[in-house]
């Protein structure tokens, strides 16, 4: 014979007060635990959707990042003139030969510099990342020198609106455009001419390579062609891959951050849950051996106090999601530890962080409610009814 649901569920409305303040600790930690899952969801879908799937980029082998690269114009010359890269609408091979490089900017309002990728690209970079709109001013003018910036650099950095300059590479660069990357990385860059930025900086190689492939099939057989060739020192990828690539460092390092943070925690949770539940079995002595002598089996009580047990938690695993999904709401900025360069991310809450954060709480409630549950189911009839 089960003991009724809904009697489970009037005893914790009966206890409002230790429901109230359990549920809430267990929100706690519900809500940091869900909070990190959406820092570290938003970060892998902003470096993700910086790249499209048939894109691919080519950098110097042994190079992590594209500031790390170097590629020469006659290897930037054969990659370019292989036969899958598609063509656009004009005919023209669908290739942009870009130069990355890194200065340090004031953030808008202070005087603290944080460093900014400078990307250079040519004609067909715009056309290689539809991702990318411009939603002011106008493109920069080929061979000038004129850039535009990213949405979240002109929000954050001084002289990065349009109209405004900016000096570095010993020239004064007008901000003529500001674009859109529909919160990818480069969202988070500065665009310029790429020939005009190599001269600036004095750069004899490119940084990267970008090609669409025409057909995504081709990728394992242009991969195989480009790595193999012995006039080339070029590594190629895809681009989501190659940005997938780029937060695994700090995807890392946010993942123990906050793992640690969660499970120390929920040690508090669940030892705060366990007293709740002790106590409750104090008070219910009488009621416990009424059950026991109603015919209710050990097996019974047992469910029954880890039912309440994990009701609690849930309540409080709901809400501590409810309010991490607020979060959403906000950006969040760092520096990536693979590019050493600024970059502007949000939280994103999605199913599976959801089903995740409720089962942590459901295990915090397991876990606390076990040892009372058992206590009250080893209670004799005779001693419950006694303590009377």
């Amino acid at each position: 014979m089960k003991i009724p649901f809904s009697y489970i569920a009037r005893n914790l409305w009966t206890r409002r007060l230790t429901t109230a303040l359990t549920a809430g600790g267990l929100a706690l930690v519900v809500f940091v635990f869900a909070t990190v899952l959406m820092l570290d969801e938003g970060l892998k879908k902003t470096l993700v959707t910086t790249g499209e799937y048939d894109n691919v980029v080519m950098i110097r082998r042994a190079a992590e990042t594209e500031v790390q690269s170097g590629v020469e114009r006659p290897q930037a010359a054969i990659a370019a003139s292989h036969p899958v890269i598609a063509l656009n609408h004009e005919g023209v091979p669908m290739v942009s030969r870009e130069t990355v490089v890194l200065i340090a900017l004031n953030k808008r309002g202070t005087d603290k510099p944080a460093n900014v990728v400078i990307r250079g690209v040519s004609p067909m970079g715009l056309e290689l990342r539809p991702q990318v709109k411009l939603v002011a001013g106008r493109m920069f003018r080929p061979g000038s020198s004129e850039i535009i910036a990213g949405n979240n650099i002109t929000k954050r950095f001084a002289g990065a609106g349009i109209g405004e300059a900016l000096r570095f590479g010993q020239r004064e660069w007008t901000v003529v455009g500001v674009f859109d990357a529909g919160n990818s990385g480069f969202d988070s860059e500065i665009w310029g001419d790429a020939d005009q930025l190599m001269q600036a900086f004095r750069r004899v190689a490119f940084s990267s390579v970008i090609v669409r492939l025409d057909n995504s099939d081709h990728f394992d057989s242009f991969k195989k062609n480009i790595e193999g060739d012995q006039r080339l020192t070029l590594e190629a990828k895809r681009e989501q891959t190659f940005y997938a690539d780029q937060s695994k460092a700090l995807s890392t390092f946010i993942g123990i951050l906050g793992m640690t943070l969660s499970i120390i925690f929920s040690i508090g949770a669940m030892i705060g849950a366990m007293i709740t539940m002790y106590a409750s079995v104090a008070n219910r002595v009488t009621e416990i051996g009424t059950l026991r002598a109603l015919g209710f089996k050990r097996r019974a009580i047992l469910t029954a106090f880890l039912m309440e047990s994990l009701l609690l938690a849930a309540v409080g695993g709901v809400a501590g999601l409810f309010f991490a999904s607020f979060m959403q709401f906000l950006s969040f900025s760092t520096v990536n530890f693979q590019s050493f360069s600024e970059l502007a991310f949000g939280f994103t809450l999605n199913p599976e962080i959801a089903a995740k954060s409720l089962a942590f709480a459901l295990v915090m409630g397991f876990v606390g409610g076990f040892l009372p549950a058992v206590r009250a189911a080893r209670m004799k009839i005779v001693d419950s009814l006694r303590a009377a």
